[in-house]
């Protein structure tokens, strides 16, 4: 299935830090405790061929009871689970954004990409080199730490941007993300695009600045300006080039509006450009999907295999680097709309399933019930942040394990965020207990609405299996963590060969 051509989503249904011990390649994760909330953004198009798989322990048959009721209708399930795919001599990754994240390392190995260390930038900062260095990492995680000097310009950015941060053909230019991959792609896009300056990618980002003992910033607010006309024209012009390079064709409103009727091919339509562009106004049904994040992490985006994708972006130059590498990765059918639109805000999510009504809970009843246990399936870092005082953390999709660790009391409140997760584990929850189980309206979010105060004291009814931390978030000294992080990262190469089903390539670049 995975080399026919034919579309396939292959679907992980364990919580992401089991998943992230070890998965096949190309599995997109959707956790069981969150499925209703994420799959039909994954996977919009009901007839499609879909794959799931667990560790063999009862995931995949509750996943299709909720997806066959919500329309899917070609459901097959991995025989045995990852279990017997490892049996079978069959390579599993740890980690995740897997893909992509050996993307970057087989692009730096077959572009000859080129990197400088952190030593080796301190010292050019110390004597007084004429450089600039570009953060093309969100600006939420730039703000959180930074190398010094440096200007947030995300990813898909940078081709559209660097002609005015950077007119001088002198300046050498160092692009850096928290570790790898995006360093290697931003500083490959400069290069791809045929800016006269030199390039470097910082190796191991701010990781790699961090180990060396140097000091970052952290709260840091230089971004990039706004596009002048001078720096929009000099890119549209080589991002012409780059679209002749790598075959990225544009797509009219016609043609999109007929894919939008077929029944048979999935559709993806993706805004690259800055999240804040997007609620300003997008085309109407397009996601917004940052380029630069959309290539780190294809898999939180496309969930299909082999889907068509359009990306729109105003200014071209965006949508066309983005859609460069992802024809470099794998996906034959990639098009670039060099229009935005006006649909504002952020359309709602499609939720597969709905709450019971009759089950739903005020806070003011909560506050009015003395013996009451309010179950919290909220993700557990946001538990962490602030939870309904005395409420239990608990994973959804692993009640049966909880509930022998709470006190059995009058009556069973389920919260989340937004309370739309508890209340579709309501019927779940009354299998599990005689005792009467409610769903908190509006969840957290009402509670602290009413300006009622939010506790941070944890009662762990589960394990927090639901996230996989970055190296930086885990407890204790983070130093480890990120040099196992980095040299899984610079292992993925290898581990791909072992593989053998990513059909990455690279393609010469046409001289302008």
């Amino acid at each position: 299935m995975l080399g026919d051509g034919e579309e396939l989503a292959l679907i992980d249904l364990r919580e992401e830090l089991t998943y992230s011990q070890n998965h096949l390649l190309w599995a997109r994760n959707v956790p069981l405790s969150r499925l209703e909330l994420r799959f039909a953004r994954l996977v919009p198009r009901p007839t499609t061929r879909i794959v799931l798989c667990d560790d063999n322990d009862g995931l995949v048959a509750r996943a299709a009871r909720i997806l066959t009721r919500a329309g899917y209708t070609d459901l097959s399930y991995l025989d045995g689970g990852i279990a017997a795919w490892t049996k079978a001599g069959l390579v599993t990754f740890s980690g995740v954004h897997v893909p992509s994240k050996a993307f970057g390392e087989f692009i730096e190995h077959d572009s000859g990409t080129p990197s400088i260390s952190a030593g080796e930038l301190d010292a050019m900062m110390r004597g007084g080199t004429d450089m600039v260095v570009l953060d093309s990492r969100p600006f939420d995680e730039y703000s959180r730490v930074s190398i010094p000097t440096g200007i947030n310009v995300p990813g898909a950015e940078l081709v559209l941007r660097v002609r005015d941060i950077v007119p001088s053909p002198g300046t050498t230019i160092v692009v850096n993300c928290a570790g790898r991959t995006r360093s290697i792609i931003g500083a490959q896009s400069l290069i791809n695009a045929g800016v006269p300056n030199k390039v470097v990618a910082l190796r191991n980002g701010t990781m790699g600045w961090h180990l060396a003992g140097l000091k970052t910033d952290h709260g840091k607010d230089m971004r990039a300006p706004d596009v002048t006309g001078i720096g929009l024209a000099w890119a549209r012009n080589a991002v012409a080039n780059v679209a002749r390079t790598f075959s990225v064709p544009r797509v009219d409103h016609a043609t999109l509006a007929q894919w939008r009727t077929e029944a048979k091919r999935t559709l993806y339509v993706f805004d690259v450009r800055d999240p804040a562009e997007y609620e300003a106004g997008h085309l109407p049904g397009a996601l917004s999907a940052p380029g630069g994040q959309l290539v780190q992490a294809t898999d939180l985006y496309a969930g299909t295999l082999g889907a068509r994708i359009v990306l729109c972006d105003d200014k071209e130059a965006r949508a066309v680097m983005s859609a460069s590498w992802l024809k470099q990765m794998g996906w034959k059918d990639v098009f670039v709309l060099p229009e935005a639109g006006n649909e504002t805000g952020r359309p709602a999510d499609k939720i597969l399933g709905t709450a019971p009504a009759d089950a739903a809970i005020g806070y003011s009843e909560v506050m009015n019930v003395d013996d009451v246990n309010v179950i919290d399936l909220s993700a557990s870092p946001n538990y962490r942040r602030g939870h309904i005082p005395g409420a239990w953390f608990a994973i959804r999709s692993r009640l049966d394990r909880a509930f022998p660790k709470i006190p059995t009391r009058s009556m069973v409140v389920l919260t989340s965020e937004d309370g739309v997760l508890a209340g579709l584990a309501v019927e779940e929850a009354r299998a599990l207990t005689k005792t009467p189980v409610r769903w908190l309206k509006g969840g957290n979010a009402a509670w602290a609405a009413a300006g009622i105060p939010l506790s941070t004291d944890v009662k762990m009814a589960d394990e927090p299996l639901d996230v996989w931390l970055k190296p930086y978030e885990r407890a204790g000294d983070p130093k480890n963590a990120m040099n196992e992080y980095l040299s899984w990262e610079v292992d993925l190469l290898e581990r791909i060969k072992q593989d053998g089903t990513t059909n990455f390539k690279t393609r010469p670049l046409v001289p302008a």
